[in-house]
């Protein structure tokens, strides 16, 4: 035997003593407790469903699944460490759509948002609803653009904070939708909302659980919602798009991630699991209690629908010249 096909033959027995570890980790995965991190404080709604999902597969697996909160700079600190661990399915992470709009708002970021995750699931969306209060002359989306266009700059609308997903809500219709509106950025959504029901700010873009009593009570009106299908929620008001500002899509969403390089058999068998999870009946009703749709995307989609995310959104970010300090 030629010593070249001595070396052939090493290389292609190390290549499968390789992949041996890799199929073994999916095969018996999990084998002890699983952690999932969420880099906000508790009680918000990513904490709430990551311990919703986590209980669902805790009872699939047969293992303990932890949540986790650590919180800090709209999860980049987190992130960063995450980035670091090995990607061995123990340790995953549930975050929010900020996770896609960071790249844009952080220039100096110690990681790269499309190369060191391995995206497994969307877990689940949450779609905005435009919204103005009693006072404001509009009824439609068409009213408000129209009201825009004769009144340039005239016309403000709030947010829970600078960068945010209601801000970027906000700065993307006004992109597509070809006017002016001036943003006005709180700390928080309550006190962004109550000066929309108080009539200091007259038009503001948030989530669907956290406006729609103001809607049935009729102290809000809603004239469109940001997903590209109706709210179950708001099933008589139309979305955006179907409104006239065609193509316009800003919903919240939540995905969960691993670390970058995770072996394919087991990203395959995580992302089954989670859907499988996701499917439960129990679980969606749990979700849909929280105004959340439950993932369907296969870890494929997933993987392309956050790369176009990144795109997005910095993209929105750039046009409206948006700085964090």
């Amino acid at each position: 035997m030629t010593t070249l096909t001595q070396r052939a033959l090493a290389a292609l027995a190390c290549a499968a003593g390789c992949l041996l570890p890799a199929l073994s980790t999916a095969q018996t995965f999990p084998s002890h407790p699983v952690r999932i991190v969420v880099p906000f404080p508790p009680g918000g709604t990513t904490d709430i469903l990551a311990r919703q999902l986590g209980a669902e597969l805790q009872n699939m697996w047969g293992q303990a699944v932890v949540v986790e909160n650590r919180a800090g700079a709209s999860g980049t600190i987190f992130s960063e460490q995450f980035v670091a661990m090995p990607p061995d399915g123990y340790t995953l992470m549930l975050t929010a759509t900020h996770h896609v709009i960071n790249p844009g708002l952080y220039k100096n970021l110690r990681y790269n948002t499309r190369t060191d995750f391995t995206p497994i699931a969307q877990v689940a969306a949450v779609p905005n609803v435009l919204v103005v209060n009693q006072a404001f002359p509009a009824r439609t989306v068409a009213e408000l653009i129209e009201y825009a266009k004769r009144n340039p700059g005239k016309v403000d609308f709030g947010s829970a904070g600078t960068g945010g997903a209601n801000h970027l809500s906000g700065e993307l219709f006004k992109s597509m939708a070809g006017i002016e509106m001036v943003h006005i950025p709180y700390k928080g959504a309550a006190p962004a909302l109550n000066d929309l029901l108080g009539g200091q700010i007259p038009v503001m873009f948030d989530s669907v659980p956290g406006v729609i009593q103001h809607i049935k009570s009729g102290r809000l009106r809603a004239l469109g919602v940001t997903a590209l299908k109706r709210s179950e929620a708001l099933p008589d008001v139309p979305t955006i798009d179907e409104a006239g500002v065609k193509g316009f899509e800003a919903t919240a969403w939540f995905g969960l991630y691993a670390p970058g390089r995770m072996a394919p058999d087991l990203t395959r068998k995580l992302s089954g699991d989670v859907l499988k999870a996701l499917s439960s009946p129990s679980l969606r009703k749990e979700f849909a209690a929280q105004g959340a749709e439950a993932g369907t995307m296969t870890q494929p989609e997933f993987a392309a629908f956050v790369d176009a995310e990144i795109t997005k959104w910095s993209k929105v970010i750039a046009d409206a010249n948006i700085k964090i300090d």
